[in-house]
This record gives structure tokens, C-alpha cells and sequence, in this order.
């Protein structure tokens, strides 16, 4: 039933582009396992058989920064909830790319940036696995939840910059790079 790839084929990213949401779990020694679903349509992109790369918007936190910082790993799970049933998770190690950092602008282009849009996570596929999703429920996409790109795009950028400041660290105390919201054409002081 379930079967490993060393990369992402066709197939795999045809899957991965038809889905809405997804999932991404990351780990550091002696912290918490972190597990969030991702949505708002287009946001996850696979960049090549080995790379893939997702748009982060700013959340209730930020441990998928401070884990990728600490320990590198990550896997992504996304889930086929229409016929025929499938699961696919992408092994792999990644690095929060920041907007005023260098791979910034190649990555970007890939995305349409969203108010409240903070990192882009860059990632290595080291292997790929598939399963039969049997017991995945068949449900139907209705739409996006615009709450949080328009509770972003109300926010005051220097209040909403201030909040985030303040959250260098994660739940368990690792350190996360400040994520301030990008706003175009400005950087971070």
C-alpha cells in the first residue's frame, strides 16, 4: 500500500496542485511536534522533482521557523479527498527565506503575495511517499476562508510588525527569526 519515491514525479505534482489544503509538521529536540493545515488556494508550489516551496502568512505563531532553524526537517502531507483516494507526503528538509533576504525575489515570483505574507519556506525533497488514503473521507471543496488575508490587509503594518517583534522565540523557548509582514518595497530596520 504505501510505496517511497526519491522525488516528486508528474503525477505527484499534479495531485499536489489540485488540492486546497495541506499539511506540515516539523520538529526540534526536546519541543513540541508541530502539525498545522495550510490552505488559501496556491500557496503550496513544487519547484523542481527535489524542491518545493510554500507561502507563509503571519499566524498564531511560529514554530515551523524556529524548528526548521533548530533541526532542518519537515514533512508535508497532503491528502486527496476526492476520488481516487491518496495520501502523499514529502519528506524533506527545509529554511525559512525571509523578504529581505538573498533567494527572496526567485522564490516571490513563484507566489502571488498576500497582505500578511512573512516568509516563503524552502524545501529539499529527500524522499516522497504515497499510501492508499482508504480511510480519508471524501469531501467537497466550497471555498477559501478570506479571514486572515483580510484581517492582514486592515492591520496597521507598524502595530502588526511591533506584535511580531516580540515573538522571537517558539512555544518551547527556540529562538525564530523575526518574520516582520513584508510590505512592498520596504524592509525591515
Amino acid at each position: 500500500m504505501a510505496e517511497f519515491f526519491a522525488q516528486l514525479s508528474a503525477e505527484h505534482t499534479a495531485m499536489i496542485e489540485a488540492q486546497p489544503v495541506f499539511f506540515v509538521a516539523t520538529a526540534a529536540e526536546g519541543a513540541r511536534i508541530n502539525l498545522s493545515p495550510k490552505g488559501l488556494s496556491d500557496t503550496l508550489r513544487v519547484l523542481g522533482p527535489d524542491r518545493v516551496a510554500y507561502l507563509d502568512l503571519g499566524g498564531s505563531g511560529n514554530e515551523t521557523n524556529a524548528h526548521l532553524l533548530a533541526d532542518g526537517r519537515i514533512t508535508i502531507m497532503v491528502c486527496q479527498f476526492e476520488q481516487p483516494a491518496l495520501i502523499l507526503r514529502i519528506y524533506g528538509t527545509g529554511k525559512p527565506v525571509l523578504p529581505w533576504e538573498s533567494g527572496w525575489d526567485e522564490l516571490a515570483a513563484h507566489f502571488t503575495l498576500l497582505p500578511g505574507t512573512r516568509q516563503i519556506f524552502d524545501i529539499t525533497v529527500e524522499s516522497v511517499q504515497t499510501s492508499c488514503g482508504w480511510g480519508v473521507p471524501i469531501m467537497d471543496y466550497e471555498r477559501d476562508r478570506q479571514t486572515l488575508v483580510k484581517y492582514h490587509a486592515k492591520a496597521d503594518p507598524l502595530e502588526w510588525a511591533g506584535k511580531y517583534k516580540r515573538r522571537r522565540e517558539s512555544i518551547d523557548g527556540l529562538p525564530a527569526r523575526t518574520t516582520d509582514r513584508y510590505i512592498a518595497g520596504e524592509l525591515p530596520d
